[in-house]
């Protein structure tokens, strides 16, 4: 909502305070406001002139020699480009030592030999936006009204001293969506009175019930329909001044009719329609549900299928509007409109709604019915529009108002003690501050001799339904900063993070400082890409949304691979093609088809590497990721959780990654093994397909992590002793996996063994077509004291055994 500051001063007095004052106080009052913007963009010296002669510039044929009187002892002679000046025009003249938007300063000139003493501005040139102006006054220069004084300021005329203030209001102070409704809000704050604006109508003796009757069959949709038949109206631009307050708001004025709408629109927050009277034929006016099939061409000329829950105005058989959404065309007002039917009606919000999200279209007028209107401004909102366009329109209002009603609301009345109030604000305000501040909000009430308020809430308010929202006002025009400080009650827990929370944030925090860029997808994928990328365990199900925003986003995620898929390939299709992402998110299992119990949500890490790893320089080449790379990122993790012990890798085929460089990464826990992720590069089918270089990605499961997660610190003595190295090379066939190796050589050597590491593995002929040679260099220490060459020798002997026996391995010479 943007208000105008000068508009709202029409309706209460902001002596001493500024746009930014009052924004300042509204804020501190519960009421946001994103921006004052001033509507002069830096005019100054630009008055009103009316242009008394307009010759051909002699040297020139798209330039004008004018003389301009502006309100001096002597016309200025002007040098005009603009097709559109003519003699007897008022116009905008910007005089020598103004200044225009943009620090543009005018100065005498010559134009082709001419001088020019001044400059016939455009809307453009003052700093209006075109797109809210009249289709008229966007080409050439700005032609004013008449009836203005030559010679006064174009700030004025215009409007463009002034500020607008943009409110960024919560869903529940819809009654701010209108200049009234701030008005009563800006009085509570300030004690200041409200001056409403002068609604009577004259009437004249022809009754309007001769003319048009209102029937609703719709009564849950429609509570109240009433209009007002005015004749011999004349259409032609609304007044300067009501445009200028149109602008300010946002809205691009269209013609007197319309804008007198849209003006108490924004005045009462009462939506209003206007259709041509001569072209309602019948003189009904039925409101009803829409039929079967039935279709209606809106005013933008487009043909709308309605739905059975769209709520339309008809003349007895076929619609004319959609109900608090959009006018029809076949009863346009348009230039050869003479009598109107005016519409005031309160719609149900969430018919509005539905009939707004179906043709896509929310306006100014679906927003406020979709919020709740004031009931009990239909009628004034209704007789405020007639009674201008019998004053800007020329219209006849016809005696009477034709509506039909249901019951008016009940009034609401809240219960709220003085004791209630200050025990829970925690201060001490005593009945008159608290009757105060009551009247300042306009709620009638009454005191009992124990203190309680029985508080008459009005229409306008639909916010305030329970005692705590009273307190609430109590509150916030106390001032929030006026309520003391209390010590809370109880015993009190200090905040902190769950494990699992500081898990996955510590993560997060290595993972970026290790270079890697955080991603966060969509939890919805498409079904197909759902199917990449095995489950872990069991069987899983894509589980549908019931009401998609796409087909692309119709079903929740079972892996975060897929989304990393489409980051990595988006960025490729834009040139950056050298990736080092990760995603902490939650991934949604279940094994049913059709839910009968909550899914499942993991939270797992995915990481891609996809890329070089280091650009070439003078010194180096280019080297690109390998499994290694993505290998490294996992030891970093377990490092943090410190679980490198208890992680442990196995050779691995799941679907979609290579089946040469992959594993399955597996958790030694106390329950035994358990297959956590997997590692490895993406299946080269699946890589062409994405149209990607070589792609190595991890995804792995953090609950295990979670239980397993140890941020203890281990302290180690520095060793004393010396070690004794041992290498040994074996033999083996090339299906054994190295890890399994390494594995039994821990196991066999025991506590003695500080190390092992592969520092060779070797193919050729000599070996053999399906053997490999692995080279291991083993370290042994003692704790306690120095080993003896005999003791590692046959503790070295013991390990060969071993390697021979389990992996029939041969000791290379």
């Amino acid at each position: 909502m943007n208000v105008s500051y000068r508009w709202l001063s029409e309706y209460i007095d902001l002596n001493g305070y500024t746009g930014e004052g009052l924004a300042e106080l509204m804020t501190s009052g519960g009421i946001e406001i994103d921006v004052v913007e001033s509507r002069n963009k830096g005019v100054t010296g630009v008055v009103v002139g009316r242009v008394v002669t307009r010759e051909k510039h002699p040297d020139a044929d798209k330039l004008s020699v004018c003389t301009v009187d502006v309100g001096g002892s002597e016309p200025l002679q002007i040098v005009c480009g603009a097709k559109n000046v003519a003699a007897g025009q008022l116009v905008p003249v910007a005089t020598v030592g103004a200044k225009l938007p943009g620090d543009f300063a005018i100065k005498r000139a010559k134009l082709r030999g001419v001088e020019s003493q001044g400059m016939i501005c455009s809307a453009k040139e003052l700093g209006l936006n075109e797109k809210l102006l009249p289709k008229e006054q966007q080409e050439g220069i700005l032609v004013l009204p008449e009836g203005l004084a030559v010679g006064q300021s174009i700030l004025e005329v215009l409007g463009i001293d002034d500020e607008v203030l943009e409110l960024d209001l919560t869903p529940n102070r819809s009654d701010c969506l209108s200049m009234l409704g701030v008005a009563y809000e800006v009085g509570a704050l300030t004690g200041r009175e409200v001056k409403l604006p002068n609604n009577r109508v004259t009437d004249t003796v022809e009754q309007a019930s001769d003319h048009l009757s209102v029937q609703i069959e719709a009564k849950e949709q429609c509570s109240h329909y009433a209009a007002r038949y005015i004749k011999g109206v004349k259409i032609g631009p609304s007044p300067q001044w009501m445009q200028n307050r149109l602008m300010a708001a946002g809205i691009r004025p269209i013609s007197n009719v319309v804008d007198i709408t849209n003006f108490v629109l924004l005045e009462y927050g009462q939506p209003l329609h206007a259709f041509d009277a001569d072209k309602v034929g019948s003189g009904r006016i039925v409101v009803r549900l829409a039929r079967e099939g039935e279709v209606m061409v809106t005013l933008d000329d487009q043909e709308r299928k309605l739905e059975p829950h769209t709520l339309v105005i008809t003349d007895g058989e076929k619609p004319i509007a959609l109900a608090g959404v959009m006018g029809g065309a076949n009863s346009e007002v348009d230039a050869s409109t003479v009598n109107i039917v005016l519409e005031s009606a309160r719609f149900d919000g969430g018919t509005v709604r539905k009939t707004s999200r179906q043709i896509g279209l929310r306006s100014e007028s679906s927003i406020r019915f979709e919020k709740g209107v004031d009931p009990s401004r239909v009628i004034p909102a209704l007789d405020r529009a007639a009674a201008l366009m019998a004053e800007y329109a020329s219209g006849l209002v016809l005696e009477g108002i034709v509506q039909e009603a249901a019951a008016a609301p009940a009034e609401r009345e809240v219960f709220v003690s003085l004791d209630k109030i200050n025990r829970y604000l925690g201060t001490d305000l005593s009945k008159l501050e608290v009757q105060t501040l009551l009247g300042r909000l306009h709620f009638p009430f009454e005191l009992s001799t124990d203190g309680v308020f029985t508080v008459k809430v009005p229409s306008r308010r639909g916010d305030i339904a329970y005692d705590v929202d009273l307190i609430e006002e109590v509150a916030r025009l106390y001032g929030y900063d006026n309520i003391p400080t209390t010590s809370i009650e109880g015993a009190t827990t200090p905040g902190a993070l769950t494990k699992p929370q500081a898990i996955r944030r510590e993560l997060r925090r290595r993972l970026t400082d290790a270079g890697l860029h955080e991603v966060i997808s969509y939890s919805f994928t498409h079904p197909d890409r759902a199917k990449l990328f095995p489950a872990l365990s069991g069987k899983v199900e894509p589980i549908r949304l019931s009401l998609p925003m796409s087909e692309d986003r119709s079903v929740l995620r079972t892996s975060l691979l897929p989304q990393m898929l489409e980051t990595a390939a988006y960025n490729r299709n834009r040139k950056n093609e050298d990736l080092s992402l990760f995603e902490i998110g939650s991934v949604f299992h279940t094994d049913e088809v059709e839910l009968t119990r909550l899914p499942q949500e993991k939270h797992r890490l995915a990481v891609l590497l996809t890329g070089i790893r280091t650009s070439t320089q003078w010194n180096r080449k280019s080297v690109p990721v390998d499994f290694y790379d993505i290998k490294g990122v996992l030891e970093t993790v377990v490092e943090v959780l410190g679980v490198s012990r208890l992680i442990s890798y196995e050779a691995a085929q799941p679907e979609h990654m290579h089946p040469g460089r992959t594993a399955a990464i597996v958790l030694q826990t106390e329950r035994g093994p358990v297959t956590i992720g997997y590692i490895g590069q993406v299946h080269p089918a699946l890589q062409l397909e994405q149209d990607l270089n070589d792609v190595y990605v991890l995804e792995v499961e953090l609950a295990p992590l979670y239980d397993e997660a140890n941020f203890a610190i281990e302290y180690k003595v520095l060793p004393r002793y010396p070690a004794i190295q041992r290498d040994i090379a074996v033999v083996l066939d090339r299906g054994v996996q190295v890890g399994k190796v390494i594995a039994e050589v821990r196991e066999t050597a025991g506590e003695l063994l500080e190390s092992v590491n592969v520092f060779d593995i070797y193919t050729g002929e000599k070996l053999g077509a399906e053997k490999k040679s692995v080279a291991l260099s083993l370290v042994y220490r003692h704790e306690a004291r120095t080993l003896t060459d005999e003791e590692v020798t046959e503790l070295h002997g013991r390990v060969v055994a071993k390697l021979e026996q389990s992996f029939a391995a041969e000791l290379r010479k």
